[in-house]
């Protein structure tokens, strides 16, 4: 297979550096631009994040020296180095949507860890064990931009990457209703127990926008493509309260659901452990052989001990057992820096490559 060009669209924030690391000596990618706002620009990528790095791996040697462009001032440069760009800026959201337009119409194909665009119809949120059929919808995305290679696509929330992966194949018994609770790592605010200190030796019960989106874009994710647009399900039922808790990686949720057709225990634990995708019938680099673990140990899955399985792009499901209002619990963790953000837009990107997208 060809190697393909890679820009870096917010190169020093934490995803962008999470993209770099995770890049490094990819078999399909290799990054040939990085790009951050004007108060970067013009610095090598090493003077650009200095004392910011937060990854525990060190900048990739092939990184360290190339330039930083001015994400928006240079898009017509950048874009003549590049096949596709991946997207992790932090901008106002109508100035994110603008953004990745651009490029899209500068015939540049964007892989978007940003939330601007999940609720646009025609733009795929794709989450590739699940919902792959949604890059069906790019042909109707390119016609409505006017491109011939240009297009957007959007990885969901993190905190949806525990959860939903775990009942999407229990669809067929009609999931009526499910509420998942999740505990979430301060990486998925950008954070390091340095730089919010606020949350040692405690748990805030807000995340700013995190409950709309955790309801929401799961209905886009089981939904289905229909003239040319992106129709959202109808069910099941989504409720949930995210809290912010003192873990430095690896989101966690506590779920609750009810099934129309009945199941035993085991039948459930069966599916989630014998389940692949497209990810995994593709053989596509980054994704994880068996994507769902379920274990049977009662302390178990935990961040500290799971959140790094199969490099940080497997889900760990764990305590199923019946519950007095609803028919089942479960307990589910996910890495919300590798699948949740960077790692499940790379896995999407693989996708898009194996479909023909950026050709």
């Amino acid at each position: 297979m060809k190697k393909y060009r890679v820009g870096i669209i917010g190169c020093t924030g934490m995803v962008g550096q999470r993209f770099a690391t995770i890049l490094d000596g990819h078999p399909w990618f290799t990054v040939t631009a990085l790009a951050a706002s004007a108060n970067s620009a013009g610095k090598s990528y090493r003077e650009a994040v200095g004392s910011r790095w937060a990854m525990k791996k060190a900048i990739p040697e092939a990184l360290k020296d190339l330039p930083v462009y001015d994400a928006e001032k240079d898009i017509e440069t950048i874009v003549s180095q590049v096949d596709f760009v991946f997207c992790a800026v932090n901008m106002k959201k109508e100035d994110i949507k603008a953004l990745e337009e651009t490029y899209a119409r500068h015939e540049c194909p964007v892989v978007s860890n940003n939330s601007a665009h999940r609720s646009t119809p025609d733009v795929p949120m794709i989450i590739p064990e699940l919902n792959a059929d949604h890059a069906d919808v790019i042909a109707a995305q390119r016609a409505r931009l006017g491109t011939k290679r240009g297009f957007i696509s959007v990885k969901c929330n993190c905190s949806l990457q525990s959860y939903v992966p775990a009942i999407h194949p229990l669809m067929d018994l009609e999931v009526t209703k499910v509420l998942a609770c999740t505990y979430q790592a301060i990486s998925g605010a950008g954070k390091t127990f340095e730089t919010m200190p606020e949350i040692l030796d405690n748990v805030i019960p807000f995340i700013g926008g995190e409950e709309e989106k955790s309801e929401q874009e799961p209905m886009k994710i089981w939904g289905h493509v229909e003239n040319g647009v992106i129709v959202n399900a109808s069910t099941p039922s989504v409720t949930s309260q995210c809290l912010r808790v003192p873990v430095s990686d690896g989101h966690m949720a506590a779920v609750f659901f009810s099934l129309k057709q009945k199941a035993s225990k085991e039948e459930i634990i069966a599916r989630w452990n014998k389940f692949r995708g497209p990810a995994q019938e593709l053989e596509l680099p980054s994704a994880p052989k068996q994507f769902i673990h379920y274990f049977t140990e009662d302390n178990r899955p935990q961040p500290k001990l799971d959140r790094d399985l199969e490099g940080g792009m497997a889900i760990s499901v764990g305590r199923l057992r019946p519950d007095t209002q609803y028919d089942y619990k479960f307990v589910c963790l996910s890495h919300n820096t590798l699948r949740g953000a960077a790692g499940g837009a790379l896995l999407m990107a693989e996708l898009l490559c194996k479909k023909g997208y950026f050709d």
